[in-house]
């Protein structure tokens, strides 16, 4: 069964840019993991200042197994070399807090094929 990872980040207006750079940085070191199936980056449109981070794993020992990896070190690690590197506007992380909500897929539904 399918888990679902969502990581919610609360980002100020100011950094939101400055978020979705680093995210797309970032791009394709998660989606060549084992038991990997889905990631989104959700930008708020509605007021809320929180961004989702949307990941679906094929189990949870899979996202476990990630979570502890080394790909997942080195994209946290350079997420804070890049903000070393781009001076002091870019050294405070981009999200002031975070929380992961964790969800099994209990239904699916994709579109209907004629």
């Amino acid at each position: 069964m399918s888990v679902v990872k969502i990581n919610v980040l609360t980002v100020p207006s100011d950094m939101r840019e400055e978020l979705e750079r680093r995210f797309a940085g970032r791009a394709g070191m998660v989606e060549t993991q084992d038991g990997f199936e889905w990631f989104e980056l959700l930008r708020p449109v509605d007021g809320t200042d929180r961004y989702l981070v949307y990941t679906r794993w094929r189990s949870e020992e899979d996202f476990q197994r990630w979570h502890e990896s080394m790909a997942f070190r080195r994209g946290h690690e350079q997420a804070q070399a890049d903000r070393e590197d781009d001076g002091d506007a870019h050294r405070a992380p981009a999200a002031t807090d975070s929380e992961v909500w964790s969800f099994e897929v209990a239904q699916h539904a994709g579109p209907r094929r004629s």
